[in-house]
C-alpha cells in the first residue's frame, strides 16, 4: 500500500525578509554543537524523526554518521531548556552556490505546541545567512508535523517547488 506524500520546497532570499519569532525565555540557549558529537544528530534524528517517517539515515554506519557531522560544510545546533534537550537543527552550506540548506530541523515531542518553533527556525535562516549566502532553502513534507509548512512559510519563506511522491 502506497502513500501519497506532498513534497514542499521552500526558500527565502534576504535575512531582510525573514519574519522572526520571539524567544520564550532566557531559559532557553541555542549553541553550536562543539565539539562535534555524532550521537547527538543520531538521538535527534531518531526521536524527532520516528514520528514523520524520516528513514533514510537510520541504515547510516558510525562511521557514515561521523563523517557527515564532521564535514567541514556541516553545522549542528542544539536548543536547551535549561539542561534538557529541546530540539535542534542541521545546516548544510553550499559555497559555490551561495546557500544554505536547512536540512533536518525539529523539537522533541514533549516540548511541541509551545510555539518554540518558530523561534528555532528564526534561528536557523540567521544562521544560514552567515557569510556571502544568498538563499537558504529547505524541504518539508505532509508527513512532517502538521505546522511546519505554516511555520516555515509564517517566517518568510516561498514555496518555489512542489511535487507528490507515492510512498
Amino acid at each position: 500500500m502506497t502513500e501519497k506524500v506532498e513534497r514542499n520546497y521552500l526558500e527565502i532570499n534576504s535575512i531582510k525578509d525573514l519574519k522572526e519569532g520571539h524567544k520564550p525565555s532566557d531559559d532557553y540557549t541555542l549553541d553550536l554543537l562543539h565539539p562535534i558529537n555524532f550521537q547527538l544528530n543520531k538521538f535527534f534524528y531518531k526521536n524527532i524523526g520516528k514520528k514523520h517517517k524520516w528513514v533514510d539515515r537510520l541504515s547510516w554506519s558510525e562511521e557514515k554518521w561521523i563523517n557527515y557531522a564532521s564535514s567541514k560544510t556541516v553545522r549542528t545546533y542544539v536548543f536547551k531548556h535549561r539542561d534538557d534537550l529541546v530540539g535542534f537543527f542541521e545546516l548544510i552550506f553550499h559555497p559555490d552556490k551561495n546557500e544554505t540548506e536547512i536540512a533536518y530541523f525539529g523539537i522533541l515531542e514533549q516540548y511541541q505546541n509551545k510555539k518554540l518553533g518558530s523561534y528555532l527556525l528564526s534561528e536557523a535562516i540567521k544562521k544560514s545567512f552567515n557569510g556571502f549566502v544568498k538563499r537558504v532553502w529547505v524541504h518539508t513534507c505532509s508527513l512532517d508535523h502538521k505546522n511546519a509548512l505554516n511555520n516555515y512559510i509564517s517566517r518568510g519563506m516561498k514555496i518555489f517547488k512542489t511535487e507528490i511522491l507515492h510512498v
